[in-house]
């Protein structure tokens, strides 16, 4: 009776072991998860399972390993989280090209455009100056502005003034710079104001921005 029985016993713990599940008729060296390990009174060990504690049932999911990936030969490679989404991302943009941004200007600020064309029409004017000058020495030193003030002279008489002096030159430059920035400034600050008017009633002027 007992070799039949354990006869059944281990012919039903073949089959259990045909299947690889371990079962307390099929006992085996390892310890299934979750459960503990005892012994029965005849020595075979048996298992008595146990729930899993709420913190193994809850963890988030960060807390499991990672599994290598096999990519490199003789030592594991761990996939970093994230890797594969940037790449993706980068090639992504790489070929679906620069991208492009249309802009509308709708307002100009006429207090910002004062300042700004202020500054800009000074700088304007020394450089307008720096330009007269630089012309008149290159005039003079060729003797293009004797020629003119000796024929000058010649047609008007001997008590005639030159026409032509530094003194002349300069001054009238400077009567010239003084004037253009009055109108560059008035002009710049009636022209925001009039270009806000027309933003308002037709739209602004449309502006595309694209990378490199």
């Amino acid at each position: 009776m007992t070799q039949g029985s354990s006869g059944g016993q281990t012919a039903t713990g073949s089959a259990a072991g045909a299947g690889g599940a371990p079962s307390p008729t099929n006992p085996t060296t390892s310890t299934p998860w979750g459960s503990t390990s005892t012994s029965t009174p005849n020595g075979a060990p048996a298992w008595n399972s146990a729930p899993m504690g709420a913190a193994y049932a809850d963890a988030p999911t960060a807390a499991v390993p990672l599994v290598p990936d096999g990519s490199a030969a003789g030592a594991p490679t761990v996939s970093t989280p994230g890797a594969g989404r940037s790449g993706s991302s980068h090639s992504a943009a790489r070929a679906r090209g620069p991208r492009r941004a249309r802009l509308q200007l709708r307002h100009i600020n006429p207090w910002t455009v004062l300042k700004f064309s202020c500054v800009l029409s000074i700088a304007l004017f020394f450089v307008w100056l720096i330009v007269i000058g630089v012309l008149f020495g290159v005039l003079d030193g060729a003797g293009v502005i004797n020629k003119i003030n000796d024929a000058y002279t010649t047609i008007q008489g001997g008590d005639a003034k030159a026409p032509v002096t530094a003194g002349i030159v300069f001054g009238s430059a400077a009567i010239i710079g003084v004037v253009n920035i009055v109108l560059f400034i008035a002009l710049s600050t009636v022209g925001s104001v009039v270009y806000n008017l027309c933003a308002d009633l037709v739209g602004g002027v449309e502006i595309t921005l694209s990378e490199r």
